[in-house]
């Protein structure tokens, strides 16, 4: 298994959770609560973003949506351990290593 390989199991309890730190497009039909919207440069709603990037709906200590029965369709259609969840996760562990070995500690 290399650097940025996956395992076979994903469970997002042991996650970091980089699926909540994209960038997520609200629906007209979303119920989420209108402190969580935000506009994109696009001028589309989106759910806005924490200092650190994180989806603000996001319990930052426990790493679980504190609007998961409100989240939008977006989020619902995004699978643990799917494809996308998959691609999301190398990818970020890709950039965590190329940064790990730019910035060694």
């Amino acid at each position: 298994m290399g650097a940025c390989a996956e395992p076979d199991t994903i469970d997002c309890r042991r996650c970091d959770a980089v699926c909540c730190r994209l960038s997520v497009t609200v629906m007209p039909d979303d119920a989420v609560p209108a402190y969580l919207l935000d506009t994109d440069e696009a001028g589309r709603t989106v759910m806005a973003r924490n200092d650190e990037g994180w989806c603000a709906a996001i319990d930052p200590y426990h790493l679980r949506c504190t609007i998961y029965s409100q989240r939008p369709a977006i989020c619902r259609q995004f699978s643990m351990g799917g494809d996308d969840c998959r691609t999301v996760r190398q990818d970020y562990r890709r950039q965590q290593h190329e940064a790990s070995t730019f910035f060694p500690t």
